[in-house]
């Protein structure tokens, strides 16, 4: 069964996601996996594939440098070193050299970090760094895509004669010229070039002075195009070498395939990195785009989204100008169904969408634009359920489609399932409709799956209520003007504000009077209450978000203060540290002062040895002092890590465990414990030991 079906694809838009991907991918390859991207339910896969996404994303925001990803594809070229015999063209060789060079470059680089990505390194595992590849390529094309004339020696030799001939060919073709040239029986172009030759451009009712062969006339007839006599026999040898030349450059470049044809592994594995790092590196510029980051991925059925926004939302929104708000939404076991009221308009539907699109993007791998201290787990089972889905090709109504997506929810939900269902029970009349939206949100509740739901029905919102775990939540609005917060409040069911909007839009007071009265006094108290408590809520998410924002601030500036602390801490202390070991030298220096002053350059100089003598000896007795307490504080050190592990060996050891002699190799087990002191059975042999000389094991 699909874990998302085409119809909760196209509600979701991740087409949409799908198609930024797409444009962010540099090779066919890579584009073709964004296009069949979908969502998957492979826990173990997924971590992997979101970590890959998370190490390249820390490469590209934490100031590392890596290659640009810019190669061209290998497939072709792999395909014809299948072929015995086959021979690359220039072009597909310096492609498997650009992609050998790439590679590389990754290698070197992933081998000086692997500790900080090692799934980007394992992901390297097919392929090794070696320059064998790009040196037998050099040695044969220079970087412009031409053989190299020390290729081979015939080659060399061939080139050699081809430039003897052309210059040879140029030199006559010069005397000739200015020979006719001073007859004038030349046109104004003087020479022209046909089919990769010189040729003379002679004024037509000159042509039979001229010795050689017409190669042909302009279109006017006035010009005829000669070339020289002397030059035919050169021009036909400098063909026959051209022809030599292609024949060897064919040799060496299928002698240079066979050699690569011997790598074939290697550059099967450059094809498969490099069309993995293009894809991994589209969704890094995909979350760079999004603000992106990696959630953490819970084993549980839960969803804690922190600051989540709305991708396609974020997107336009920015395109705008327009700051998007994001939202808070949590959902485990025990508030699984999430119900959420309110007017239209009030960002019910966007919100449910948020959950909607983040899981799938998630699911297929994706960084979302959430907190990282986000929390989302792992769904068999995404189905949705939203706006106007009309079928005339099967002549279905939207209540109609409505019941027959229900019944298939109904069919397959478990509580690895998330609904995602807007406007829930509408499309028929409002009481039957209601009392049957109501059965089969029981009925859904009773699966065990987790869903969210918008709706308007009171029956709903009150259901919602009474169920152990389902919650309320409403849309907050501004209580003076009505006008959408578009932040998500749970607890409560949120008015729909259907007379206070009306009123605010010019309704006449009579006509809204006059509604109210037809209905049921209850209801309109009912109502009035929760646009009450809704608008006493929407004051403390206020006050809330004020505090909340002050002891953020509070926070940053205690983190800012300690940052500050710690530097200067540690300046102080690079100081103190400078200024003693100024002070050693200082001290040194007099005294180096000092024995100046003491030598004597005539001789005699026993008062000044007898000085230094007394100076090296105090000093070695402080080296000695300092050794001292060196190796003091270290057998210090030792006797309280080995009066550590003979307290956690006696917290350790109990009756049953096995251990060892400290000394020792051979295991026993504790039969009796009795003062310090233990009876252990080594094999059939017992014996009494101090529990401190004892090493537990297990």
């Amino acid at each position: 069964m699909q874990l998302v079906d085409d119809q909760s694809i196209q509600d979701l838009e991740f087409d949409a996601i799908k198609l930024i991907l797409h444009d962010y991918c540099h090779s066919d390859s890579a584009r073709l996996r964004a296009v069949d991207l979908h969502p998957h339910a492979n826990f173990k896969k997924l971590k992997v594939e979101l970590g890959l996404a998370k190490e390249f994303h820390r490469i590209k925001t934490e100031g590392f440098s890596v290659a640009r990803l810019e190669f061209n594809e290998l497939q072709s070229q792999i395909d014809l070193l299948k072929m015995k015999g086959a021979m690359l063209g220039l072009e597909a060789i310096l492609d498997i050299k650009l992609a050998s060079g790439l590679t590389n470059d990754y290698l070197s680089f992933l081998k000086e970090n692997a500790k900080e990505f090692p799934l980007l390194t394992e992901l390297m595992d097919r392929v090794y760094f070696t320059k064998e590849i790009i040196d037998s390529i050099e040695a044969i094309v220079n970087d412009k895509g031409v053989v190299r004339d020390s290729a081979s020696s015939e080659l060399e030799e061939i080139r050699q004669r081809l430039a003897n001939t052309r210059r040879q060919i140029s030199r006559n073709f010069n005397r000739i010229l200015k020979e006719y040239k001073s007859k004038g029986w030349l046109a104004e172009t003087n020479e022209a070039f046909l089919d990769d030759r010189r040729v003379l451009s002679v004024i037509s009712s000159y042509k039979r002075q001229v010795r050689g062969r017409v190669l042909g006339t302009s279109k006017t007839g006035n010009w005829t195009y000669i070339e020289p006599e002397v030059n035919s026999e050169l021009a036909f040898e400098y063909e026959q070498l051209q022809d030599d030349e292609g024949v060897e450059i064919r040799r060496i470049l299928t002698e240079l395939t066979a050699k690569l044809r011997g790598q074939i592994d290697l550059i099967k594995g450059y094809q498969y990195c490099l069309v993995e790092l293009d894809f991994i590196n589209a969704k890094t510029r995909l979350a760079l785009e999004l603000e992106a980051d990696l959630p953490g991925l819970s084993d549980e059925t839960k969803i804690e989204l922190i600051e989540a926004y709305h991708p396609l939302l974020l997107l336009t929104n920015k395109k705008l100008g327009i700051k998007t708000l994001p939202q808070r939404i949590e959902m485990d076991k025990f508030s699984r169904m999430l119900v959420i009221s309110g007017p239209n308009a009030g960002g019910k539907s966007i919100t449910l969408k948020t959950v909607g699109l983040l899981q799938l993007m998630f699911q297929s791998a994706l960084l979302v634009p959430v907190d990282p201290v986000s929390k989302m787990c792992v769904f068999q089972n995404i189905l949705t359920d939203i706006g106007d889905n009309q079928s005339i090709e099967n002549q279905l109504s939207t209540y109609s489609y409505r019941l027959q997506r229900m019944k298939h929810f109904l069919q397959v939900s478990n509580r690895k399932t998330l609904l995602l269902l807007d406007e829930f029970g509408t499309g028929s009349d409002p009481d039957l409709g209601g009392a049957l939206a109501e059965v089969f949100f029981e009925k859904l509740y009773s699966t065990k799956a987790f869903g969210v739901i918008t709706t308007h029905y009171s029956n709903i919102k009150t259901k919602a209520a009474q169920l152990k775990n389902t919650i309320n939540g409403c849309m907050l609005f501004d209580q003076e003007s009505l006008e959408p917060l578009f932040k998500l409040s749970i607890g409560q069911p949120g008015s729909s504000f259907t007379f206070e909007v009306a009123e605010i839009n010019g309704i006449n007071k009579e006509i809204l009077d006059l509604a109210k009265s037809k209905l049921d006094g209850r209801k309109v108290k009912l109502d009035a209450m929760i646009t009450d408590l809704q608008k006493e809520k929407g004051k403390v998410e206020r006050i809330n978000q004020q505090f909340l924002i002050a002891e953020q601030k509070a926070k940053n500036a205690e983190r800012e203060f300690d940052n500050k602390r710690k530097k200067y801490e540690d300046k102080l202390s690079s100081q103190n540290d400078l200024i003693e070991a100024n002070n050693q030298f200082l001290g040194k220096g007099k005294k180096m002062n000092q024995f100046i002053k003491l030598f004597n350059s005539g001789g005699g100089n026993r008062p000044l040895m007898d000085e230094i003598r007394k100076y090296l000896a105090v000093e070695k007795t402080k080296l000695e002092e300092t050794r001292k307490k060196t190796k003091l504080k270290e057998k210090t050190k030792k006797r309280r890590q080995r009066q550590k592990q003979v307290k956690n060996n006696i917290e350790l050891i109990k009756i049953g465990c096995t251990v060892k002699l400290t000394q020792g190799r051979e295991k026993g087990t504790v039969l009796e414990l009795n003062n310090g002191t233990a009876l252990v059975a080594f094999g059939v042999f017992k014996t009494r030991v101090e529990v401190a000389k004892l090493e537990f094991i297990k």
